[in-house]
């Protein structure tokens, strides 16, 4: 672990009694959250002059310091205005810590979904959906190899003191030659943002980070996490489905009102082009097929207003890899076909339930 660790370029190597002393010992009054893997901690190297976040990974936890190992090997060699920039690491004894820049605004979802009725305005969500593109194309066709991410989410999106956006948490990201484009993977994203063919497939590839940039970028616009509660279509039904938030969205752009998907706290207070650019953007990433999925700089562009918007179908297309559908044919109702590809897209959300507030 140590060799690998060393052959990052730029981070530091620190001694665990500067990491503890910059924590106050690891004090509770510093613990910033508690993950799988561990806890983190709010510290300042005096050293460095420096607010920092630790990572304290969790003695037992032999996957969390597999990951963060990982972690280490990849984001020590980037660079990039729009991640998250690691400072220095400890590797000593059974403690593995791990040292970043300190982001004062936390992460995305904190905002997203605040409960003390501090709503993110628009401009800002629109900058950070700007920023996190600008992160993945440096990942994915910027730097000398392709990096997947493979966990991007609103939790691993921070903010520091200007909200600018930096994508963090690495642990789970691979490096393929350009030219390799994919690899066979555990199904190790979370639940929610996985892509459908790539649960179905074992296959993660650039496609695989578009689609979980996609929900993000969908949650950004109408303030709702992955999975939405609706009504059942049917009269005299009180019944509730849920469904994924892509399938809402472009149920909303169907009825030619995609603008309704916008998130109610909001208002008026948006600019509507940037809304339904984003909104469209959107869905023209979620689709099932990956071949129909924009690239990232291709998504960029539309954002930027670079290039034109797409003229998308009014119901979401099925994918090759989806299961055939009974009684398919000319009778088949919209209805079912929208049904039996919602239920594609919520395979990805079913183990996710017991943690999305609804």
């Amino acid at each position: 672990m140590e060799e690998d660790f060393e052959k990052g370029t730029a981070p530091k190597r620190f001694c665990y009694s500067d990491l503890a002393m910059a924590t106050d010992n690891f004090s509770d009054d510093k613990k910033l959250g508690q993950g799988g893997f561990g806890s983190v901690y709010k510290g300042f190297l005096k050293e460095l002059d420096l607010h920092v976040a630790i990572k304290r990974v969790s003695k037992g936890s032999k996957q969390g310091r597999k990951e963060h190992a990982s972690e280490v090997r990849v984001i020590s060699r980037l660079r990039h205005k729009n991640l998250v920039q690691l400072i220095g690491w400890c590797h000593g004894g059974r403690e593995l810590l791990l040292a970043y820049d300190l982001m004062p605004n936390g992460s995305l979802d904190r905002h997203l979904y605040a409960t003390n009725n501090a709503i993110l305005p628009w401009s800002v969500r629109h900058e950070i959906v700007l920023g996190l593109g600008s992160a993945l194309l440096y990942l994915h066709q910027e730097w000398e190899q392709c990096i997947l991410h493979r966990d991007v989410k609103p939790s691993n999106i921070m903010l520091d003191a200007s909200f600018n956006t930096k994508l963090g948490d690495f642990g789970l990201a691979r490096l393929v030659k350009h030219s390799r484009g994919s690899i066979t993977t555990a199904h190790t994203c979370t639940m929610g943002y996985m892509d459908p063919e790539c649960m179905i497939t074992g296959r993660a590839n650039a496609e695989s980070d578009i689609y979980s940039f996609d929900v993000v970028l969908l949650e950004i616009a109408c303030g709702r996490r992955p999975m939405v509660v609706v009504q059942q279509e049917e009269e005299d039904d009180d019944d509730e489905d849920a469904v994924h938030l892509a399938q809402w969205v472009w149920s909303s752009y169907g009825r030619g009102k995609i603008l309704d998907a916008a998130d109610t706290r909001l208002g008026e207070e948006f600019d509507a082009r940037e809304m339904e650019c984003v909104l469209i953007v959107g869905l023209w990433c979620a689709q099932l097929d990956l071949k129909l999925r924009l690239s990232v700089m291709h998504a960029l562009n539309v954002l930027r207003f670079e290039a034109p918007l797409p003229p998308l179908p009014s119901r979401m297309p099925a994918a090759s890899y989806m299961p055939a559908i009974s009684g398919t044919g000319s009778c088949t109702s919209s209805s079912t076909v929208t049904r039996h590809i919602n239920d594609i897209m919520c395979t990805s959300l079913v183990a996710a339930t017991a943690w999305l507030p609804l």
